[in-house]
């Protein structure tokens, strides 16, 4: 029926169909886009609209203050109701107005003689009004201010009437408490609910004359904003659909902290944030403690390290950075050997005064033996290995069942790892050093050796940096890796490097004494879907309302408050289609990726038998 209405208007009925063209059909029966969005059913009544499922109202603004102040309409742009606003500006020609400005003043000023001639009480209200159209005169005269024609509406939805009657008392009560007032199209609903639609028609033509300074203060982008005019965009403003853009190199120190449950999507939002820096010229390394940076690497074009005992990737603990303009050669000696002290007190489940003072004596003693001292020059000479400090420390007394501790990194199962020279080259764009196949026993080792050659990499050249520890908590299990991590985290700024610390286990982040100094040391703080366990803590870290609190509780996969500085907002990751290829860590994404590679890779040689010979076709 709607096709043959469409064909013959309902109306010509004895039309014969014979004589309508095949193509004029189809063209009948084609969709178009209004055919879909629009609702099951349409009801139009003096007051209000039914569409669908939904009740619609739709006001507009009849009357504005003398004053408006900055500002005034954000706290109708941050109500958490569902409604459309459409403000329309319309701009007078200059000259028109200055004319019925020159009538309007002459009619004011008659009126001010004629009470004075009356021998009359001055009117403040005249008085005010002359001097207002005097001033707003010359400032049009002068181009200083420009005069426009303004309809602002506001069309609300609600499941019901008694909803809809709240929502509009409460947007009223708000505009008046402001001295704005409103009125409800009536009998015009269809036309307001069209004004505010997306398609810029004003039907309601309902319009207040303003001046350039007060329209500025309707301009609608002023609610609970966290953008800046550079950076990468982190996700969506879930309170007003804005966009979080920022750049964590503007920042007082680049250090960013992320807390999230498992499953709330910390991984898929860090790897969104590396995937939008690596645009920006900014070298970004990555602690993977779980393999899921691998296909973002390659994918990239980055560097992929597996780091375990039978890895062929290899880090020699002993190595010194090439000391900078600004260091001393002693001073990087002396850093590295004090951390050297922190890597064997974790290696060796913790350490007496006694032994403390042994570990640093050998260590110094290690590098004698390659002459290495506070005095050399030891930019070309070859560090020694683990297997060279066993040897000096057996011989010290007091050294030897220290060094038969240490036997197992040195001859045991654990030697492959740390007792051969240094392998590893970042020197690309993106790396990554995956420790998932390490055993946990000494991934917080493995962990604090890593680390320790990324710093001494990253101080051989001032460049822009994002360091990313992925499931810290590993490395807070320990206050020597703790600490490490803080010093990271303290230092970072001075050789421009940005520290990105993610992790799930808040507990155990949160015991350590090194986890609020790191938390304040950050400047972007990232807070996704939280457990009931640990949100109360994290709402005494964050000063967070009881709202804020209810939200981390309720928000979904890649939802939760983006911190930066002093401000706050809700916020949502959002991916394109192909970043979301790339980084998604879905098992079901992950395998089907991995079929198709395959079924591509299968594709890429046919072999066709012609006689006892084979044909290979490369696509």
């Amino acid at each position: 029926m709607g096709i043959f209405n469409k064909l013959f208007g309902g109306k010509e009925r004895s039309k014969d169909i014979s004589s309508v063209l095949p193509q004029e059909i189809f063209q009948a029966g084609v969709l178009e886009l209004k055919d879909i969005i629009a609702p099951s059913a349409l009801k139009v009544t003096p007051k209000e609209l039914n569409l669908g499922e939904k009740i619609v109202r739709s006001f507009f603004v009849i009357s504005y203050p003398r004053f408006l102040s900055e500002s005034w309409f954000s706290p109708i742009i941050n109500m958490d109701k569902v409604f459309d606003v459409s403000i329309f500006v319309h701009p007078i020609e200059t000259s028109k107005v200055l004319r019925q400005f020159q009538k309007k003043v002459a009619e004011v000023q008659s009126q001010i003689h004629s009470r004075e001639e009356k021998g009359l009480v001055r009117d403040p209200m005249l008085d005010v009004a002359y001097q207002d159209l005097e001033n707003l005169r010359d400032q049009l005269q002068q181009a200083q201010e420009k005069l426009f024609d303004v309809g602002l509406y506001i069309t609300i939805y609600a499941e019901s009437d008694l909803e809809l009657d709240k929502v509009e008392s409460e947007i009223k009560s708000i505009l008046e408490a402001k001295l704005v007032y409103a009125k409800p199209a009536l009998f015009q609903q269809e036309q307001g609910y069209k004004s505010t639609l997306p398609l810029g028609d004003d039907l309601l033509m309902v319009h207040s004359k303003m001046n350039s300074s007060p329209l500025s203060s309707l301009f609608p982008f002023t609610s609970f904003d966290l953008t800046s005019d550079k950076g990468i965009l982190y996700g969506i403003n879930r309170h007003n659909s804005s966009l979080v853009l920022f750049d964590r190199f503007s920042l007082e120190n680049y250090n960013s902290i992320m807390f999230a449950k498992s499953g709330a999507g910390k991984s898929y939002a860090t790897k969104l944030e590396i995937l939008r820096t690596l645009m920006f010229e900014t070298e970004v390394i990555v602690i993977d403690p779980e393999r899921e940076y691998e296909y973002m690497a390659e994918v990239t074009g980055g560097r992929y390290f597996k780091i375990s005992l039978n890895s062929e990737h290899h880090i020699n603990p002993f190595d010194l950075p090439i000391p900078g303009p600004d260091e001393s050669a002693a001073n990087v000696l002396r850093s590295n050997i004090i951390n050297l002290v922190g890597l064997f007190r974790l290696m060796m489940g913790g350490l007496t005064a006694e032994e403390d003072a042994i570990i640093d004596r050998a260590i110094t003693e290690t590098y004698a033996l390659k002459d290495i001292t506070a005095d050399s020059d030891f930019r070309s000479i070859e560090p020694p290995l683990m297997s060279d400090f066993e040897l000096v420390l057996s011989g010290l007394e007091g050294g030897e069942s220290l060094a038969q501790r240490l036997t197992k990194y040195t001859k045991g199962t654990w030697a492959g790892f740390i007792n051969k020279p240094t392998n590893v080259d970042i020197n690309k764009k993106f790396v990554v050093f995956s420790l998932r196949d390490m055993e946990d026993e000494l991934k917080p080792i493995a962990m604090y050796i890593v680390t320790h050659y990324i710093w001494n990499a990253i101080r051989k050249e001032l460049k822009k940096r994002l360091l990313v520890i992925d499931e810290a908590w590993w490395m807070m299990k320990s206050d020597d890796t703790a600490s490490f991590l803080m010093g990271l985290v303290k230092r970072g700024r001075k050789y421009y490097l940005g520290v990105a610390t993610v992790t799930q286990d808040v507990g155990d982040f949160l015991k350590s004494p090194y986890g609020l100094p790191i938390i304040t040391n950050s400047s972007i703080q990232i807070l996704l879907k939280q457990s009931p366990t640990t949100v109360d803590n994290l709402q005494k870290i964050f000063n967070l309302t009881d709202e804020e609190k209810f939200l981390l509780l309720e928000s979904g996969v890649g939802e939760g408050i983006f911190f930066a500085g002093l401000k706050h907002v809700a916020i949502k990751n959002i991916a394109s289609y192909t970043e979301d290829q790339i980084i998604t860590s879905d098992p079901s994404q992950v395998l089907a990726q991995k079929k198709a590679k395959q079924e591509l890779e299968a594709d890429k040689e046919i072999s066709l038998p012609t006689g006892n010979n084979k044909i290979d076709l490369s696509i």
